[in-house]
């Protein structure tokens, strides 16, 4: 289905992830898939969604955070967003806000539906694996105090609930959180006002450069 793919994949390139995603022009139109382990091999625009699972606590904002399991291939061990994933062939995003909630946290569609889309960045790094050119999707999601993600995939280690406040901490003083996680953080600190007014300017000058 997609032979760039299958022949970098035996010549050792990158290793097959089997699952196809879509190729967009400059207009946003489907011109193609590729495996998802080509994409940074190709230098492929990709697109994804990350979704900040917050609850509303009497002492203040929480944040729910996943530590990824030490099997996953990329930045195994690493904190990252309760609900964050690639966006496979044929879906879009809210599609796969819901798809990823299910799978990765045990959320129900009921609530997962309730997901606001709050931002969209784009970033372009070099990694290891090759360079990423990512489009990400970002969600709120407020839940509800008793609930409790639970791992359905076996892609996350550990669920934790931490004060924002903490949240804000490990972004500022550790690298603790996988790759692209931060910059989608810092988008939720600027909106929930956990910068100072100068710092806002700064960052958002900065963060206009990753908002389409």
């Amino acid at each position: 289905m997609f032979p760039l793919s299958q022949t970098l994949a035996r010549q050792g390139v990158y290793a097959s992830h089997d699952e196809p995603f879509d190729v967009r022009n400059a207009q946003g139109h489907v011109i193609g898939r590729v495996d998802r382990g080509a994409i940074p091999v190709l230098g492929v625009a990709a697109e994804g969604i990350h979704m900040n699972g917050l609850v509303e606590h009497s002492t203040g904002t929480m944040l729910w955070i996943a530590r990824r399991s030490m099997s996953k291939r990329l930045d195994p061990g690493k904190l990252d967003h309760l609900v964050a994933g690639g966006m496979s062939a044929g879906l879009d995003p809210q599609m796969t806000v819901i798809k990823e909630a299910q799978e990765e946290a045990g959320i129900p569609e009921e609530l997962s539906r309730r997901a606001v889309p709050v931002s969209r960045l784009h970033y372009a790094m070099d990694r290891p694996e090759g360079l990423r050119r990512d489009v990400l999707h970002c969600y709120d999601l407020i839940l509800p105090e008793d609930f409790v993600p639970v791992a359905e995939d076996g892609e996350v280690e550990s669920f934790h609930l931490i004060p924002l406040a903490d949240a804000f901490s490990l972004v500022r003083d550790t690298d603790d959180f996988k790759f692209n996680v931060n910059l989608v953080l810092i988008d939720l600190f600027i909106r929930r006002g956990l910068f100072t007014p100068s710092e806002c300017t700064i960052l958002k000058n900065a963060l206009a450069q990753t908002h389409s």
